[in-house]
């Protein structure tokens, strides 16, 4: 069964909110964003991959002042896992308050 347009749009809406929940520091609505089985990849951020909701919240949290000022997502590609399960990969590119940038996936 393919992805409808209208679950496409709400998806794509859904990860466009991870910008606006991640600059305005609300990390308690993370888990309105990802499931709990998430891996977020902080390399370029020098904090490694994370696996789960809480580690991403501790991430976020321990950066503090070297918390990226503007979250961008981008290259959302959506993928059919059987049932009624999509799966969502795409890229993030956080802005530093220095002007340097790193990428998150």
């Amino acid at each position: 069964m393919a992805v409808s347009v209208e679950d496409r749009l709400a998806i794509n809406e859904l990860i466009a909110r991870h910008g606006h929940i991640m600059d305005s520091g609300e990390f308690d609505r993370l888990d309105d964003l990802f499931s709990h089985e998430v891996t977020y990849d902080l390399g370029d951020f020098g904090l490694g991959a994370r696996q789960g909701i809480g580690a991403i919240r501790d991430a976020a949290i321990a950066m503090g002042d070297r918390s990226p000022v503007g979250y961008h997502v981008t290259n959302v590609i959506l993928t059919e896992a059987g049932g009624h399960v999509v799966r969502v990969r795409s890229r993030g590119i956080g802005i530093q308050a220095d002007g340097s940038s790193g990428s998150v996936v």
